[in-house]
């Protein structure tokens, strides 16, 4: 029993030695410069105490970019979850070429966020300038010169990249229903909707539960697209909270500030990514 135990804290060790060293020292270092006024710039600095986090709840640009981000992740959760969601009972259907189709939904996910911030940047700037131009299509011309086209920019690119990714989970969990439960269903006079909505739905919770938590996660924590799509402008209209805390601290040297705006932030997102769980394990059901 004893060696059973040894070997056990043997393998755990460097997990725990990993997640101590990336995780948790540098989230209680963060926590005490959040208190301080360290510039980044020189070693000495001294106690504030909360001047910092009054200082970021007063910013203006942190007040913005935590109105813009919101409603980025609110509007981009919603639109990636139902296009993967979408994409999955298509490919799971008994159409030809369906595995092809798997791919090519995936395949955005693959390339990272520098190359498709950029990629997508030349297809709003140049492709639809000259279509706008070509078509007499105002609308078309001057994309990501303003708040909105920035804001709509940014979504279309999350969306396109990220469904390929959830459409897998929920894949995996339409594969999971047991057909016998549906042919019941249909024996019994159920038609296609209600079974879609009265069996199938109820039993994708678990990948509801899944997808909306990384989607939430990888929403609040975009950065590397915002930096390449818009750059957070113009005149920082479409900076999100990420960017906003990058260049507090790298551009305007106040690291102290800009740990009590991570902390703020951290808190946030926690509060509602725990909330998101709990209430859609609370609408989960056993097969």
């Amino acid at each position: 029993m004893r060696k059973s135990k040894k070997i056990f804290w043997l393998f755990l060790a460097p997990c725990l030695i990993t997640f101590c060293i990336a995780v948790v020292i540098p989230t209680l270092t963060g926590i005490y410069y959040s208190f301080t006024d360290w510039d980044g710039l020189h070693a000495n600095c001294d106690f504030v105490f909360l001047d910092n986090y009054i200082s970021a709840v007063r910013d203006i640009y942190f007040q913005n970019a935590f109105v813009f981000t919101f409603k980025f992740v609110i509007i981009t959760v919603i639109a990636v979850n139902v296009v993967a969601f979408a994409a999955a009972m298509l490919v799971t259907q008994n159409i030809k070429g369906k595995n092809l189709f798997r791919s090519i939904f995936f395949m955005p996910n693959l390339v990272g966020g520098v190359l498709v911030g950029f990629a997508w940047q030349f297809i709003f700037c140049d492709v639809f300038d000259s279509i706008g131009e070509i078509l007499g299509i105002n609308w078309l011309c001057d994309w990501l010169s303003t708040k909105s086209t920035g804001f709509w920019g940014l979504v279309i690119l999350v969306v396109w990249q990220m469904s390929g990714y959830m459409m897998l989970i929920y894949i995996a969990q339409i594969q999971n229903i047991p057909e016998n439960l549906l042919e019941s269903a249909r024996i019994d006079g159920a038609s296609s909707f209600q079974c879609f909505w009265k069996i199938k739905i109820p039993l994708m919770m678990p990948a509801f539960t899944i997808g909306l938590f990384l989607t939430l996660t990888n929403c609040f924590k975009l950065y590397d697209q915002n930096l390449t799509l818009t750059g957070g402008g113009p005149a920082k209209a479409t900076e999100m909270l990420t960017m906003d805390i990058c260049n507090t601290a790298f551009s305007r040297n106040m690291y102290g500030m800009a740990q009590a705006k991570g902390i703020i932030f951290l808190i946030v997102v926690a509060l509602i990514t725990v909330s998101q769980l709990m209430f859609t394990k609370s609408k989960e059901v056993e097969m």
